[in-house]
């Protein structure tokens, strides 16, 4: 008797271990290999060629490097949309030949929709990566923002 809830403890122990092959993979997981999969909230959709474009107004941004193995960096920005009705959009690019990292912050917006003229405010976080050893620049609409050593 004693063995079988044992055995059924022990069943249970490793159902709750599992991995629910529904949930998203979350960008913290452990890299495995120098090329990481990251997941920007932000990033660039299909369906945002029925938006215009806006502007976003930056107040700070900089850059985290994560306690990790290997070291993972991630850029944390302040800043206001147009207006309530504005969505954010980030779009970073690969590093360059030259290291550089090139992210464009920018807004969308429903031409058909109206909307209170208020700035909306924005903090965000927004997954770099793990990159080879080496010195990088990010770039964030065209201004250097920071350079790091990874």
């Amino acid at each position: 008797m004693v063995k079988k809830i044992l055995i059924i403890a022990f069943m249970i122990f490793l159902t709750a271990c599992t991995v629910n092959s529904n949930e998203p993979v979350s960008s913290s997981d452990p890299v495995t290999d120098e090329t990481q999969v990251i997941v920007n909230s932000y990033q660039p959709q299909l369906s945002d060629n029925q938006f215009n474009q806006g502007n976003v107004y930056i107040d700070s941004s900089e850059i985290l490097t994560l306690e990790s193995f290997p070291l993972q960096f991630t850029l944390h920005i302040k800043g206001n949309l147009p207006t309530p009705c504005h969505k954010l959009r980030v779009a970073v690019q690969p590093p360059d030949d030259q290291n550089q990292i090139l992210v464009e912050v920018y807004s969308l917006v429903d031409p058909d929709k109206m909307c209170t003229q208020v700035l909306e405010p924005f903090e965000i976080n927004v997954p770099l990566g793990s990159f080879p050893a080496g010195k990088y620049t990010v770039i964030v609409n065209s201004e250097v923002i920071a350079e790091f050593q990874s």
